[in-house]
């Protein structure tokens, strides 16, 4: 089965099991995954989070239920998922921008977020550039956090702890001790944390002593593909990632290895039309 085919089946997983209680863990097991890189496929190709699909599913069948029966407000709110009519009137509120009492007498409209189905663009209309490379093992250094997979709270603390480290000197400090062949700072997402969590590093490839204030990372020796990435941050880089994986790994005979994983920032104006930065992914042929 190839990865489109098991995200396709992770997918239809969780709308057969939409009225249950299915924990992250189960869902990326069908598309033989680990939480991790499986999150990371689905908010790459998706722009939503795995809990945002599930909440916005449920709420648009509630929806339609709301509409086309008599059955109570309390009782579809236990249905789909919620404790209380409360948190169900809160949540239906912030999709649909009514109240489910306003919803059954047709006032306003309904915002409705229909079943995912893949389908990967192989068109190749903008060129990629990449490479591939091999790289011996290497260890960088720097501050990591866990964030829980299971909360996606990633998606919003990852950005937040790049803004922490760039304002109190943490940034500037890793740029220095910065003296291995990778010449820039390092984002590395590695799923070290088994199912519950992950591990995100802000990082530069060091050799010699470590400081007390950082941590060590080694990186094993793998085949890497080395992607380019032109064009100002935050918007350039899930742009590629987005193009890696609707149109690279489906045309190409391989797939990530599932180990730690590179974003590469150079010296430079991150925020300039023409920065360079690249994305460094272990590979290992399908």
């Amino acid at each position: 089965m190839g990865w489109t085919e098991a995200l396709q089946h992770a997918i239809d997983y969780m709308e057969e099991n939409l009225l249950e209680v299915v924990s992250i863990e189960e869902i990326a097991k069908q598309a033989n995954s680990s939480v991790f890189h499986f999150q990371r496929m689905f908010t790459v190709l998706t722009d939503m989070t795995v809990g945002d699909y599930l909440r916005g599913r449920r709420l648009t069948l509630a929806a339609h239920e709301m509409v086309t029966t008599d059955t109570k407000i309390i009782d579809l709110a236990y249905k789909y998922g919620y404790d209380t009519p409360e948190a169900f009137s809160k949540a239906f509120r912030r999709q649909h921008g009514v109240t489910p009492s306003e919803a059954r007498k047709n006032i306003g409209n309904l915002q409705s977020y229909n079943r995912l189905v893949i389908q990967v663009n192989l068109k190749g209309a903008e060129p990629m550039k990449y490479k591939i490379v091999e790289k011996d093992a290497f260890r960088v250094i720097g501050i990591k956090r866990a964030f829980s997979m299971k909360t996606e709270e990633n998606i919003p603390g990852i950005p937040k702890m790049w803004m922490e480290a760039n304002a109190d000197g943490t940034s500037d400090a890793l740029a220095k001790l910065n003296n291995g062949e990778l010449k820039a700072l390092l984002g590395v997402c590695a799923d070290f944390g088994g199912e519950q969590t992950m591990d995100y590093w802000i990082a530069a490839e060091h050799q010699g002593e470590v400081p007390e204030e950082f941590l060590q990372l080694e990186i094993p020796a793998s085949k890497w593909g080395v992607f380019e990435v032109h064009g100002a941050m935050p918007q350039a880089m899930p742009k590629v990632w987005k193009q890696i994986f609707s149109e690279w790994f489906p045309s190409n005979p391989y797939e990530p290895a599932g180990t730690a994983e590179l974003e590469v920032y150079p010296a430079g104006d991150a925020y300039s039309a023409d920065y360079y930065s690249e994305i460094w992914i272990p590979l290992k042929q399908q």
